[in-house]
C-alpha cells in the first residue's frame, strides 16, 4: 500500500488550499457591495462570483488571471442588480490577489513539508498574482516549481494544465507520475481532473469550504488542514 512519504513531489492547488480563497474574494467584493451587505449571504456572492470566473476562464483560456478578475467584476455587479463599478474599482478587484490571506496553518506546514518533498505550484493565476502572495501572506516559502495558467495558456480544470506539470517535473528532476502527489481543496478544479489522469491526490478539505467542491468527493488521502498533512507524514516517518 502507498504511503504518504513514497511520493517526492507535491503539487498544489494555491487558492483555496493555501490561500484562504473565499475570504479574500469576499473582502475585496466589499467595495462593490458597500452598505448593501446585509441584503447578501456568503453562499451567494461566492456562487456568483464562481459562476462568472468558470465562464470567463471557458470563454477567454488564455486571459491572465489578474485582468479576468477585473473582466469579471462588472458582471458580478450585474448579477447582484448592484451599480456598476467604476474602471479603478475593476482593476483593484483584479489586483486583490495578493491581499488575499493564507489559512493559519500553511507557512509552518509547507516548511515541515519541504524537508520531504519538492513542492510545485499548478495554480489558476498568473505569476504577479502569485507572486505578490508568495512574497506577502506565504512569507515568501520557497518552491522548486511554480507553475500558472499564464504559462500554460489554460485554466484547470483543463487536463492540459496538469499534463504540463507532469512533462516539467519530468524533464527537470526526473520524477515520474507515480511519484506526484496533487495536493488541493478542490475538486472540480484538481482531484476530478487528476483522477481521470490517474494521478494520486490528497484532499485538503477546509471545512466550510464551497467553492470548487462537489456531491461526492474523490481522493486518495483526505486531510482538514495541511497542518493535519504534515503532522500524519512526519507520524508516519517517525514510525519507521
Amino acid at each position: 500500500m502507498t504511503s504518504l512519504s513514497d511520493f517526492s513531489l507535491l503539487s498544489f492547488d494555491v487558492y483555496g488550499t493555501l490561500i484562504d480563497w473565499e475570504t479574500g474574494v469576499l473582502d475585496a467584493l466589499k467595495p462593490l457591495i458597500g452598505a448593501r451587505k446585509d441584503e447578501f449571504y456568503r453562499d451567494q456572492l461566492l456562487k456568483v462570483y464562481a459562476e462568472a470566473e468558470a465562464a470567463q476562464q471557458n470563454a477567454t483560456p488564455d486571459m491572465e488571471y489578474s485582468e479576468l478578475l477585473a473582466t469579471i467584476h462588472p458582471k458580478v455587479a450585474e448579477k447582484l442588480f448592484l451599480p456598476e463599478p467604476t474602471a479603478e474599482q475593476n482593476e483593484a478587484f483584479g489586483n486583490s490577489v495578493g491581499l488575499w490571506p493564507a489559512f493559519p496553518d500553511t507557512v509552518d506546514a509547507l516548511r515541515r513539508l519541504s524537508k520531504h518533498y519538492k513542492l510545485a505550484v499548478l495554480s489558476n493565476v498568473d505569476h504577479g498574482s502569485f507572486s505578490r502572495s508568495n512574497s506577502g501572506p506565504m512569507q515568501g516559502v520557497p518552491f522548486d516549481l511554480v507553475i500558472t495558467a499564464q504559462d500554460v495558456g489554460s485554466y484547470k480544470p483543463n487536463l492540459q494544465n496538469f499534463q504540463y506539470l507532469l512533462r516539467e517535473v519530468k524533464d527537470r528532476f526526473g520524477i515520474p507520475k507515480e511519484k506526484v502527489l496533487q495536493t488541493a481543496q478542490s475538486q472540480f478544479h484538481d482531484h476530478q481532473p487528476a483522477k481521470i489522469l490517474d494521478i494520486k491526490s490528497c484532499w485538503i478539505e477546509r471545512p466550510g469550504a464551497l467553492m470548487g467542491n462537489r456531491d461526492y468527493p474523490i481522493y486518495d488521502w483526505k486531510f482538514a488542514t495541511l497542518g493535519d498533512m504534515a503532522d500524519a507524514l512526519e507520524k508516519e516517518l517517525a514510525s519507521r
